[in-house]
């Protein structure tokens, strides 16, 4: 094989379609959009137009509710916890807090508490003290010889 002999596979590189380039193009003159109308025009958004009519999201009742205090909480993985372990960027001998989770970068922010749930494994004996953990969390830190402080904010 030689230099001049390389060639890419069939198909692997598409020409770029080329709108409004005059009319060896194939899509000269108009660039495909046709003739007039609002269509035709730049700056169209037609989302959700029904041609004047009463566009279906209008008509449709509106439901639900959106809790205006929930509280958001920073979702942490066992299985990300193990791996910052690993990486020696927290501490499993010590008391794991939600400041120790930011700071080690494992989450940016607090926000209204850190709350642990049981994705991947965790190996280590740490000793855990967060807003909130599921269930399968508890048991299975417990499981591993750790512990976990959960400090329930008040709702």
């Amino acid at each position: 094989m030689k230099l001049n002999e390389l060639r890419d596979n069939p198909g692997a590189a598409k020409k770029q379609k080329r709108v409004a380039r005059g009319p060896g193009s194939g899509k000269g003159k108009m660039a495909g959009r046709g003739i007039k109308g609002q269509k035709s025009r730049s700056g169209v958004a037609l989302n959700g137009y029904e041609g004047g009519q009463m566009p279906l999201y209008r008509r449709l009742p509106k439901r639900g509710f959106t809790k205006p205090n929930a509280k958001k909480f920073n979702v942490v993985n066992l299985g990300q916890i193990e791996t910052f372990i690993e990486a020696g960027k927290l501490d499993a001998k010590a008391e794991i807090t939600e400041d120790a989770l930011v700071a080690a970068g494992v989450v940016r922010r607090k926000l209204d508490g850190v709350r642990v749930l049981a994705k991947g494994d965790i190996k280590s004996k740490v000793t855990l003290n967060v807003t909130g953990a599921s269930k399968s969390a508890i048991e299975a830190v417990e499981k591993a010889g750790g512990s976990i402080t959960v400090a329930q904010a008040a709702e």
